[in-house]
């Protein structure tokens, strides 16, 4: 056993002896001091672990255990709930190798320093990041460290929010005028993100936009979102930028609207999004399916209208919006089957999967096949999952499953790469799972992360319980598509 090796063994002896210790028999002030000797502990100890993340990003060592990126590897082994923000806090405080290299001094070695010593913890040292990304580029080199020292020294007394306020006085410091700033930086800080969905299904969408976007979405606004346009709760309501609408309609349905302006801009951005999907703005196809909404349901969920639907973005939604969005389109039903009309078969005559295989894989798979993996389907490719394509592999649905783009290029025959084969058995009989190239070989997986649904169901009604009767099928209709849940 290495010395460091030897080192992290004794630590975690010592954890499982700290862990059992009492502090009953100690005074209010030890306790207290045990108290910050603790934290300031932990903070050292996040300083040493991103050193540990980037020797592991540096070597590629994260392939040894069978994770694609240092990304994954952040999230699956280390479990670290925000591994981009973990990476970009390693980018900014650890040495860094150059283009030819040399190794590089810090970008924020004062703030590096102060983690080290415990004096600060991470929603400190990103506070400080953040306020250091707003920096102009055109700001000296000098002024910026001078920025970075004072921004670390703040660290050490203040909180993270008071840090972000004692950031725009430098920053008002550094450029009073507002000068400085160029296109370069407001390229660099524009953002959209848009965040998971919560326990109602709803989502929260934060944005940074550049000057121009800031002005086409007001002009987008201004008509979208007027009183009384494209209001879902008003069926006379005008839709779309309601060009063919009279003024005396515009202002009797204004009178009827009682939103708000924020309600109004959400309903004036699903109209634009709604006009998009379905006005042909987006095509024919994406990555092979149609760009519109495909959700995979079942007859009993349309039967008792009850339940989640999970569509192929890896979005829920509730069964009852799903049932409007059918009242509004044309439905067409169709018997489904394990071949269509269309052939599912296509050997070595083409690579690439058709929109009907890529359907049937959907209502199969949910979501990329790599166990754990949460890309959703709408972002995989067909990966020919029996044999590569380069070895032969057929263009067939039985013998191909989705993928992402990194656990697809995954694949192969090296240590480090993983093997896909079907599993013949079990409650994941018929489906694809991975399993790492090592000896003796593991078991197979697949991903149960895009099928909770189905889980939950198999918990409810053991095997050893009457199945109940139930058919698969699909709907379709312009703009919304429906397909078997498998």
């Amino acid at each position: 056993m290495s010395d460091l090796l030897a080192k992290y063994a004794a630590l975690e002896q010592l954890l499982d002896e700290l862990a059992q210790a009492s502090s009953d028999s100690y005074e209010e002030k030890t306790v207290a001091d045990l108290a910050i000797r603790h934290e300031r502990i932990a903070r050292r100890m996040e300083a040493i672990g991103n050193r540990r993340i980037l020797e592991v990003s540096d070597r590629d060592a994260h392939r040894a255990v069978g994770c694609v990126t240092a990304t994954e590897f952040l999230q699956t082994k280390l479990r670290v709930t925000q591994p981009k923000k973990r990476l970009k806090e390693v980018q900014a405080l650890e040495p860094m190798h150059a283009m030819t290299g040399e190794k590089l001094p810090p970008v924020c070695p004062n703030t590096a320093r102060e983690l080290a010593a415990g004096a600060i913890g991470p929603d400190h040292v990103h506070a400080v990041l953040d306020v250091m990304a707003k920096i102009p580029t055109a700001v000296e080199p000098e002024h910026r460290a001078f920025a970075e020292q004072t921004l670390a020294e703040f660290a050490t007394t203040l909180t993270p929010k008071e840090i972000a306020a004692a950031g725009v006085r430098i920053l008002a410091h550094l450029d009073p005028d507002g000068t400085l700033t160029d296109d370069r930086d407001r390229a660099r800080n524009r953002k959209l993100n848009l965040g998971c969905q919560d326990s109602q299904l709803m989502s929260t969408l934060t944005a940074t936009l550049d000057p121009i976007t800031r002005a086409l979405f007001d002009v987008v606004l201004a008509k979208w979102a007027a009183p009384g346009m494209n209001n879902p709760d008003d069926d006379q309501s005008p839709r779309g930028d309601g060009a063919e609408i009279s003024s005396d309609a515009l202002r009797e349905a204004a009178d009827r609207d009682c939103r708000s302006q924020s309600q109004r801009n959400h309903d004036a951005l699903k109209a634009l999004l709604d006009a998009a999907v379905n006005g042909g703005l987006l095509g024919q196809s994406h990555r092979g399916l149609p760009p519109q909404i495909i959700v995979s349901i079942t007859d009993a969920q349309l039967r008792e209208h009850a339940g989640i639907a999970r569509t192929v973005t890896g979005a829920d939604l509730p069964i009852s919006e799903v049932v409007k969005l059918a009242a509004n389109a044309q439905t067409h039903l169709a018997v489904f089957s394990d071949v269509t009309d269309e052939p599912l078969f296509f050997g070595r005559s083409r690579r690439l999967a058709s929109q009907s295989q890529r359907l049937m894989a959907f209502a199969k798979y949910k979501g990329c096949s790599k166990d754990d993996c949460p890309t959703p389907f709408a972002h995989t490719e067909m990966h020919h999952a029996e044999n590569d394509w380069a070895d032969g592999g057929l263009t067939d649905s039985p013998h191909m499953a989705p993928a992402c783009g990194p656990h697809n290029r995954a694949v192969g025959t090296e240590p480090h790469q993983w093997t896909t084969q079907k599993i013949t058995d079990g409650p994941d009989k018929g489906r694809y799972g991975w399993r790492r190239n090592t000896d003796p070989p593991e078991t197979l997986r697949a991903n149960q992360l895009h099928r909770i649904d189905e889980l939950l169901q198999r918990y409810r009604n053991p095997p050893d319980a009457v199945p109940a009767v139930s058919r698969r099928f699909d709907i379709t209709w312009p703009g919304v598509e429906l397909y078997p849940a498998a």
